[in-house]
């Protein structure tokens, strides 16, 4: 069968190689507009793309965010630059032999069912190539659907945003880097304060006069590291945890965030003995007008370790929703005003909106942002599953894994191995999971596609048997099975077990604090203090073994 593969950034370099694990069955051919692979990863000069800023490091720890059986070398940070991103990516690409499966410079312009869909599930692609000008049509037995969901800007629209105010307006979409005298001395309002606004008012508060970032709801605001400067995703990404928080009502877990999220914690801070767990008690969200009026867990938080700095100076001034604009200046809800804007750049930072162009409507139609995918993965109510859309959710996490596994189950199902439900259960399922979204989130374009990482990663890998066996793993393997389920839930984990299942995951679990430490190992140092066997320390041990007794009699209770 061959596969069409429509772009080549993350989510289509893994379905290439989730084709190529059953070569026997599948050919896959990558069709990519731009010259390169890497996607939103790979910075450019402006060209109309979507990439990421010259600055951006990623949010997510390079352990989270790799691909299963392709661990990212010890050598590189724990948060990448974009640019070591990009050569991971093409690492990944080398290893496994991707590239020559992929043909660069073509648009798809149109992807339509043949005229016997209904028997052979097959597609007719039109694809332009935008070298010569000539357009062509194909036939697949499937398509996967990678292009992503950063490729349209959506532009809020505000009153006298187009006909009164006289400054330039751009979306993060065309953002590149503040150099040169576009935002030198000037006077800067951001309207959002998602990871991209807030990214931007760093960034610009360096170089222009002030900032105003403008937010309509407020947000909870995250660091990447935490005790001991690990990161974030690595101390709490975790399945004991996450089996505690869902066995707890979720009014409880949102109560006990609400009272610690003013001192950017998740957790309370906790004693045991010499052992101190602490949260990064930095700053308090309604001092610094931070403090939204929803739930800490009601909405996509934003991290960003450095906006507290450039607000405590004076830098940054956050502001309310903008009520209208004038010439010069914004009007905003609470009735204060900023004027003399008449020579600023004023960046509207509302996020992205999906678009399907090359796809009929009866095929997949967007509505408020929404897709009815089941799983966010394959739509309902087509005759035959031979159409996947890869990479469609935000999660509470790094996305890369997410859109390996969900390429690695749509090829299951193409093959005939993991069959789907009925196409009324497949609609329940789509439906429950926009009630529980709508009874946690607070409405919002980018709430149609929120999942929680290790939930959602072992629902999808669930599928097709790929999720890890834990009573197995206690039995045969006790070391590993207590890093799986008390260590960092690791995309390798997912490479345990199943179709495909890579030998050497087992040894990039157990290392893996040391490639955490391994970049951070940059000069010699003096011998540690020797640990001595104080009272202290037997007592820690005792209550930490008391506390791991009552969290697993809670869990198999």
């Amino acid at each position: 069968m061959r596969v069409c593969i429509i772009g080549a950034g993350v989510s289509g370099l893994v379905s290439i190689k989730a084709c190529l694990e059953e070569a026997e069955q599948f050919q896959p051919v990558c069709f990519e507009r731009t010259n390169d692979i890497g996607g939103l990863w790979r910075f450019r000069e402006d060209d109309g793309q979507a990439c990421v800023m010259r600055s951006t490091v990623i949010n997510t720890s390079k352990e989270m965010m790799a691909i299963s059986d392709f661990p990212p070398s010890s050598s590189y940070p724990n948060f990448m630059h974009n640019s070591q991103v990009q050569q991971y990516l093409r690492d990944y690409a080398d290893k496994f032999n991707l590239r020559q499966y992929i043909q660069f410079r073509h648009t798809i312009e149109k992807v339509e069912k043949c005229p016997d869909f209904n028997s052979t599930g097959q597609w007719i692609v039109t694809v332009k190539d935008d070298q010569s000008g000539v357009s062509r049509t194909e036939t697949f037995g499937a398509v996967l659907v990678c292009v992503g969901h950063h490729a349209n800007p959506h532009v809020a629209s505000f009153a006298g945003l187009d006909a009164n105010f006289q400054g330039q307006v751009f979306h993060p979409h065309s953002y590149r880097d503040c150099t040169g005298d576009n935002f030198k001395g000037k006077r800067v309002l951001i309207v959002g304060i998602g990871n991209s606004g807030g990214d931007l008012a760093v960034e610009l508060s360096r170089v222009a006069s002030q900032v105003f970032l403008s937010t309509r709801r407020g947000t909870w605001l995250f660091k990447r590291i935490l005790d001991n400067g690990l990161p974030i995703d690595l101390l709490i990404t975790r399945r004991w945890l996450m089996k505690l928080a869902y066995s707890l009502p979720q009014s409880l877990v949102n109560a006990k965030m609400r009272m610690l999220g003013r001192k950017l914690g998740i957790h309370p801070a906790v004693s045991i003995g010499n052992t101190h767990i602490d949260i990064n008690h930095v700053i308090d969200h309604r001092l610094y007008s931070l403090e939204p009026e929803h739930e800490p867990m009601a909405a996509h938080p934003t991290v960003n370790d450095d906006l507290p700095n450039r607000i405590i100076c004076g830098s940054v001034k956050v502001k309310t929703d903008v009520k209208q604009f004038t010439a010069t200046g914004c009007e905003f809800v609470d009735g204060t005003v900023e004027d003399n804007l008449d020579v600023v750049t004023s960046i509207v930072a509302t996020g992205y909106k999906f678009s399907f162009p090359f796809l009929p409507e009866d095929v997949i139609s967007v509505v408020d942002n929404r897709l009815d995918l089941y799983k966010y993965v394959f739509p309902p109510k087509l005759e035959r599953s031979t159409l996947a859309f890869i990479g469609y959710v935000q999660p509470l996490g790094a996305l890369h894994p997410i859109s390996e596994g969900q390429a690695r189950w749509a090829v299951q199902v193409f093959k005939g191995m993991a069959p789907l439900p009925t196409a009324e259960a497949m609609l329940a399922d789509v439906e429950a999971k926009r009630t529980a979204m709508a009874s946690r989130y607070v409405k919002s374009p980018r709430h149609t596609i929120q999942v929680d990482w290790v939930p959602y990663m072992d629902e999808i890998h669930e599928q097709f048997g790929a999720r890890p066996n834990m009573l197995r793993l206690w039995l045969s393997d006790p070391r590993l099975a207590s890093s799986v389920w008390f260590g960092p839930c690791l995309p390798y984990h997912y490479r345990l077990d199943g179709p495909h299942a890579w030998p050497g995951a087992r040894e990039a679990i157990l290392n893996v604090w040391d490639r955490v430490r391994a970049p951070l190992a940059t000069r010699p140092l003096p011998p540690a203090p020797s640990a001595n066997g104080s009272f202290g320390s037997i007592l820690c041990l005792v209550a930490i073994a008391g506390v791991l007794l009552a969290v697993l009699a809670l869990l198999w209770r």
